[in-house]
């Protein structure tokens, strides 16, 4: 048994109009009606380890299953942060290994942008990289960096692996999100994991204390990416159940 969503019709409707004419709408309010209305209401644990303020980046895994939309992960954090954040997202759907793709990838790229544009988002070329989104990628970093350093405040969210999984559990995130991580921690930012899962018939979330992610290990750059990659993945994997942690099954958050 899995959960049902809910998209209240009004609800919809206001979104379809702020998105089509640039309009500009809290995506926390957003997040707060739709999850109001869900049931049975999420599961929430760790609610001691929600920040009310930055600097800190909320981690979460990119829990996947046919039938599931991963904006429900990022709505549910929005909706029990007390103030409003600051979200990476990807600016394309690649629907890998389907026919939608011709049409469906530039759809989305629209469609991204005008929600970009109504909640503020901030876009990163999609997962795994692309050799031409090098330009594009490296623009997308610059503008985060840069906004994290005229806000010491912020929260900034967003999802390491960067695409589903199609077995739902922890995969290794693509090259250079260590190096974003380690960048970020650079700048004076603190890091909060947060696990999600689905479980008879309800849909579950749990925050895990906040940690400051350590210089990468290595001498090379690649080692330096993979170390605080795990570094963060590994405080991710210990927020989900045993099933769940993919490739980090076996770090037992060590």
């Amino acid at each position: 048994m899995v959960p049902k969503y809910k998209y209240p019709f009004p609800i919809i409707c206001k979104l379809i109009f702020c998105a089509l004419l640039g309009r500009h709408w809290s995506f926390r309010d957003l997040a707060s009606r739709l999850v109001s209305h869900q049931e049975p209401p999420f599961d929430i644990q760790g609610r001691e380890n929600i920040p009310h303020q930055g600097p800190c980046v909320l981690t979460f895994n990119h829990y996947h299953r046919p039938g599931f939309q991963a904006w429900w992960l990022a709505l549910t954090i929005a909706s029990l942060v007390p103030v409003e954040m600051q979200w990476v997202v990807t600016g394309e759907l690649t629907f890998p290994g389907s026919r939608v793709g011709f049409f469906g990838r530039p759809l989305s790229r629209w469609v991204l942008r005008r929600l970009a544009h109504t909640f503020g988002f901030i876009l990163m070329p999609p997962m795994p990289p692309r050799p031409q989104d090098v330009q594009m990628r490296a623009a997308a970093v610059r503008e985060v960096l840069t906004v994290v350093r005229r806000t010491p405040s912020m929260l900034l969210g967003l999802a390491p692996e960067g695409g589903d999984n199609v077995g739902g559990g922890l995969s290794h995130p693509a090259p250079g999100a260590g190096r974003f991580g380690a960048l970020l921690a650079s700048a004076g930012m603190q890091f909060v994991p947060i696990g999600a899962w689905e479980d008879n018939g309800v849909f579950h979330m749990r925050f895990g204390p906040k940690y400051q992610l350590n210089s990468p290990h290595g001498n090379l750059a690649d080692e330096k990416d993979r170390s605080a990659a795990h570094e963060i993945m590994k405080h991710i994997a210990v927020l989900l159940p045993e099933g769940l942690r993919g490739d980090y099954a076996k770090s037992n958050g060590s």
